[in-house]
């Protein structure tokens, strides 16, 4: 008996090495564990392009390249500023927080690529074109209205469409040189698009997808049916104009909202994104396969948590990237990573003045982090990430506040606060919603070390802040933030470096470094 266990035992044990490379060597849903929602992917020849939001974020419409579906990095964005009013540029006590540029619609035409988008903060419907879609120069047009959740689509016969809308689905077309709508051409051609969910619908049919494969039409949207989850409904057509007839597409997870791309080798994916707590909207892909012209997503209508691709790298350096502000002679740019909250003031920041770091200089007065201009930012990462900085405040004005946070409504700010001939470190807890001082201790040098550990394992979504007066020992400070995504910021969180004055502008804090980990200290 002893023999026979013994032997069961070492196959077994075969067995699972045997099996474990392999599923290694697989990729894993989520695809990308950061905030990157509303895709719109493309594949030209073997490269694929991707688009997603970033809403008050400049540069803004982020593109991102792959060779397998599963690995991204960012080359591009489709512009450097949305527009140049008072909300965008957080004057007036203005701002743009969950608007801005909303779902991009990614597409490539006869040698050129297309990105479009919308905003209501613009209160007009955008598209981007260029030739390179790594490099540009990108060309800009915009036109009224505002055409939500739009499919910006190019057939055969050479005309070009926009489909948009929520529940009942309008056709458009454009111009030939996509600058606006040619009149009269309006049609709603899906009504109730919502209704292969069922009837008691919560989120009407939206962030409209339009493929044509096989010389069928296809459209993908979102719903939410009340009491049950974010869901997939798919409709098809043999003509633009309909007639539609709908199905439901995928109910699992909560994984909606995307499209359909294909691989070089004839495999299909659904690429999808899920609600995912306070890192964000993350990236799904799923498996398609074809039934009577049907795409059928998923393994037995489910979301499967290995694909046969490539096994996922780091997001590091490809979505976010540490940063010593280390620049050659002549250069004086940030990498694509890095984006600011709102449109910049651009002569108040530099990468130049002081050799080996970024210089935040104060401009105007604020009263706290939301209002503050030149905030730079770039994602949290899961399931775990670490930011660090170190920040010398040695020309700081009376009244500066200086430092690393999270960005989101109910923030956390860790810094320096300048005060007359003193200065404190000072952490800022905004849980609840509202900004509290939870933190403060004296401080008696120029140069202090901060940190901040997130936590968004299976939701846990918290984050701890330290601080180092000789970057060795490192001290908690204040309680927890419990981070939550809130739909008026509509984002997930964001690592921030920050320096605004409260009484007098003129001074400046010098950033050594940002450097982003995923791992977080063990406890």
């Amino acid at each position: 008996m002893k023999s026979n266990c013994n032997s069961i035992l070492f196959w077994l044990i075969l067995l699972l090495s045997a099996s474990a490379p392999a599923q290694q060597g697989k990729a894993h849903n989520p695809i990308l564990y950061a905030d990157v929602p509303d895709m719109s992917i493309i594949r030209v020849s073997d490269v694929y392009y991707m688009s997603s939001t970033t809403m008050h974020m400049s540069p803004g419409v982020p593109i991102m390249k792959s060779d397998d579906l599963v690995n991204w990095h960012l080359v591009s964005y489709a512009y450097d500023e949305l527009v140049d009013n008072d909300a965008m540029n957080l004057d007036n006590g203005q701002s743009t927080y969950g608007r801005g540029s909303w779902a991009s619609s990614l597409r490539y035409h006869n040698g050129i690529y297309y990105v479009s988008t919308f905003a209501a903060t613009s209160g007009k419907t955008h598209v981007y074109s260029t030739k390179d879609i790594e490099n540009g120069p990108w060309k800009a047009v915009e036109f009224e209205p505002v055409m939500h959740d739009h499919s910006l689509f190019f057939d055969d016969d050479g005309k070009v469409y926009m489909l948009y809308g929520t529940d009942n689905l309008t056709l458009v077309e454009l111009k030939p040189d996509v600058s606006g709508i040619v009149p009269g051409t309006e049609k709603v051609v899906v009504e109730k698009a919502s209704a292969p969910a069922g009837d008691n619908i919560m989120l009407k049919a939206e962030g409209s997808q339009l493929f044509k494969i096989n010389g069928k039409y296809y459209l993908f949207n979102i719903t939410w049916p009340r009491g049950g989850m974010r869901t997939v409904v798919i409709h098809r057509a043999d003509k633009i104009t309909g007639p539609y007839e709908g199905r439901l597409g995928l109910q699992d997870l909560g994984v909606a909202q995307g499209g359909l791309i294909d691989t070089p080798n004839g495999d299909w994916y659904a690429y999808l994104f899920r609600d995912n707590g306070a890192v964000g909207r993350i990236p799904y892909l799923v498996p398609v396969t074809w039934k009577d012209n049907w795409p059928v997503l998923g393994e037995n209508g489910k979301v499967p948590e290995t694909l046969n691709l490539p096994a996922n790298k780091s997001l590091i350096p490809g979505i976010v990237h540490s940063d010593e502000f280390e620049r050659k002679k002549g250069e004086a740019d940030l990498p694509l990573v890095w984006q600011w909250n709102h449109n910049p003031d651009n002569t108040l920041w530099s990468v130049t003045k002081r050799k080996g770091f970024l210089r935040l200089a104060t401009g105007r007065t604020d009263t706290e982090l939301t209002q503050a201009k030149n905030t730079l930012t770039q994602r949290t990462i899961g399931p775990v990430c670490t930011g660090t900085t170190a920040v010398d405040v040695s020309h700081s004005n009376d009244g500066d506040f200086a430092g690393l946070c999270l960005l989101q409504k109910n923030y956390g700010q860790l810094g320096v606060k300048t005060e007359g001939k003193n200065k404190f470190i000072v952490f800022i807890n905004a849980s609840s919603g509202e900004p509290i001082e939870d933190a403060r201790m004296p401080l008696t040098q120029n140069t202090v070390y901060f940190k901040a550990e997130c936590n968004f394992t299976d939701r846990k979504d918290t984050a701890i802040f330290y601080y180092s007066l000789d970057n060795k020992n490192w001290k908690t400070i204040g309680s927890p933030l419990k981070m939550a995504y809130t739909l008026p910021h509509f984002m997930g969180y964001r690592f921030g470096l920050f320096n605004y004055a409260t009484k007098n502008a003129g001074g400046y804090a010098d950033f050594d470094y940002f450097r982003i980990e995923d791992s977080i200290s063990k406890k």
